[in-house]
């Protein structure tokens, strides 16, 4: 389980291979919003209809026809429709090998460590692996998008008429059930009110997949469960574990801010500064919140503080001076420190010249004050005179 900020709250061989099914959907989709854009339209091929296996869902989709890119990532997200991510393949690169490069590298890219993809859908193949870690990490990325968010959440869908398909009763069914409300008490009832997406998976070989994310109270969590079967009253663990697991996080844990964006943390007297300003501020760059069970207490969390030993005059406003960190069960929350203000170098001859202009012009007050009291004194004198003269 993760939190979509990374901290892991479970694990159990998080980091052990494993077959995706049809969690490898998420990358595909990844890839799409990122190379298309959803009113672009692409053309069923004829591979595209005919490589899916008997056995595995599909959206009935016709060779010649053309959807938009909209159209097929809710076929690709909702019912699962392996016939729509071989024609999202084959739109973006041409092929479904070269998206299976596309797919390795986006994995790389977002820190996957032992991922391996092959197809675009999650077809059984012993090339093609992923680990519940490297899910996770695929799924937070994917949730940072607002259009696979609403996707992921969208209980049914009927695909429009096309060119090669004039009637709309193509209807489709979302399967991740965690999604979908039911009212019954059933004892499958899986539906779980705080649920946010993503993606289901099976093949007889994987088993029953699911990477699943929830939200409550502002923290959103993942949870991935690989190879799960069915329990022995013919329910399905994937659901069950993931509401159990969410559950436990609701329960156990909760966020608390211990550094403010923009805070100031601390002064620092910079030694060749100017010696009207050798005071700098320290403010911390980013907000830094610590997910902490319930009964833990922040303030016994001390940060450690890493200003920069280079630190001279001068020193411009924003300026990166250092980091400041917290490490709490082996993960680090950090944000760069920042300069303030400007801060400008002061040198001995300014120094000197900045005192010496400052005596000379308490001098000139001085005089100045003097010369104004004796010329007020002599017009009293003279204005006395001329009272004395006058009477």
């Amino acid at each position: 389980m993760k939190l979509l900020l990374g901290k892991v709250i479970y694990e159990k061989d998080a980091y052990s291979k494993a077959f995706p099914a049809s969690t490898t959907k998420i990358m595909t989709a990844i890839l799409t919003l990122e190379h298309c854009e959803l009113t672009d339209v692409a053309t069923v091929s004829h591979n595209a209809v005919f490589s899916v296996p008997a056995g595995y869902s599909h959206a009935y989709l016709v060779e010649g026809e053309e959807l938009t890119i909209n159209q097929l990532l809710h076929l690709l997200l909702i019912p699962s429709a392996n016939d729509a991510a071989v024609v999202l393949a084959e739109h973006i690169a041409g092929s479904v090998d070269s998206f299976s490069t596309m797919m390795n590298t986006k994995a790389l890219e977002i820190g996957c460590k032992n991922t391996h993809f092959v197809n675009p859908n999650g077809i059984h193949s012993p090339e093609h692996y992923s680990t519940a870690y490297d899910l996770a990490l695929m799924g937070r990325y994917a949730m940072q998008n607002e259009t696979f968010r609403k996707i992921v959440t969208t209980i049914k869908y009927t695909l429009p008429s096309t060119n090669k398909y004039p009637q709309s009763n193509r209807f489709f069914r979302l399967t991740n059930e965690l999604i979908v409300p039911d009212e019954s008490d059933r004892v499958d009832n899986y539906y779980y009110s705080y649920a946010t997406g993503i993606k289901t998976g099976y093949t007889a070989s994987a088993g029953e997949c699911l990477v699943a994310s929830a939200k409550k109270d502002d923290i959103e969590y993942i949870a991935v469960i690989l190879g799960a079967e069915r329990t022995e009253n013919g329910l399905s663990a994937r659901y069950i574990d993931c509401k159990n697991l969410f559950n436990y996080a609701f329960e156990n844990y909760k966020l608390y801010t211990v550094n403010e964006k923009g805070a100031l943390l601390k002064k620092l007297q910079v030694s060749n500064a100017n010696i009207f300003s050798k005071t700098l501020d320290v403010l911390v760059e980013d907000e830094i919140t610590l997910l902490l069970k319930k009964d833990s207490s922040p303030s016994s969390i001390s940060p450690t503080i890493d200003i920069s030993s280079k630190l001279v005059a001068p020193i411009s406003k924003n300026t990166v001076i250092g980091t400041i960190s917290y490490s709490v069960d082996g993960n680090t929350y950090s944000s760069n420190l920042l300069a303030g203000e400007d801060l400008q170098e002061t040198k001995l001859l300014n120094s000197v010249l900045i005192i010496g202009a400052t005596i000379i012009v308490f001098y000139f007050l001085y005089v100045l004050l003097k010369t104004n009291k004796k010329k007020k004194s002599r017009k009293k004198n003279k204005k006395e005179r001329d009272n004395y003269l006058y009477w």
